[in-house]
């Protein structure tokens, strides 16, 4: 079971994944070796699943962002589109969803000739996709994988705690 102990290591993990482990302890007042234990179990129980590198798409020209909408046919195997759909580059995220679709999509591409080769090449290729519906995004307010760590969402003490430049770490 998660503890407040374990929510501020995640709350600060989230905030910077390559925070020291000593640095962390400092932060929340206990032991570098107890954190270190802590962060070990979080890995092993699967609640921390990993650690990456977020990259700017932009400075990489992956500019146009786009959700599509994806409808089935007529005993399409939901697993087998998954499948077919995350093995997908250009592809970021994949949700089964109920309602008039069954898929939505957010794809990254480099312009809408891109997405255009995207949509025409790969994902309306794909067996059992019986239409598609884009929407292109113009602005991004929000993108994060940040998870709410108190049960209410209202963020950690830990989220503000200052780093080793001594700047606020930012959530984002």
């Amino acid at each position: 079971m998660i503890d407040d102990t374990d929510r501020r290591i995640l709350s600060l993990l989230q905030c910077n994944a390559r925070m020291p482990v000593a640095e962390i302890a400092r932060t929340i007042d206990l032991a570098p070796s107890a954190v270190h234990q802590r962060i070990r179990k979080l890995e092993e129980s699967g609640v921390i699943q990993g650690y990456e590198t977020r990259l700017d798409p932009r400075a990489l020209d992956l500019r146009l962002v786009s959700f599509v909408r994806l409808q089935t046919g007529e005993g399409a195997s939901a697993p087998e589109i998954t499948e077919a759909l995350v093995r997908i580059p250009q592809v970021q995220e994949v949700h089964r969803v109920v309602g008039e679709d069954c898929f939505f999509v957010k794809v990254r591409v480099r312009d809408p000739q891109d997405l255009a080769t995207l949509l025409d090449h790969q994902i309306q290729r794909v067996p059992n996709v019986a239409s598609t519906h884009t929407t292109i995004v113009l602005t991004t307010a929000k993108e994060s994988f940040h998870l709410p760590l108190d049960g209410d969402g209202k963020p950690l003490e830990a989220e503000v705690a200052p780093s080793s430049t001594g700047n606020p770490i930012p959530d984002h």
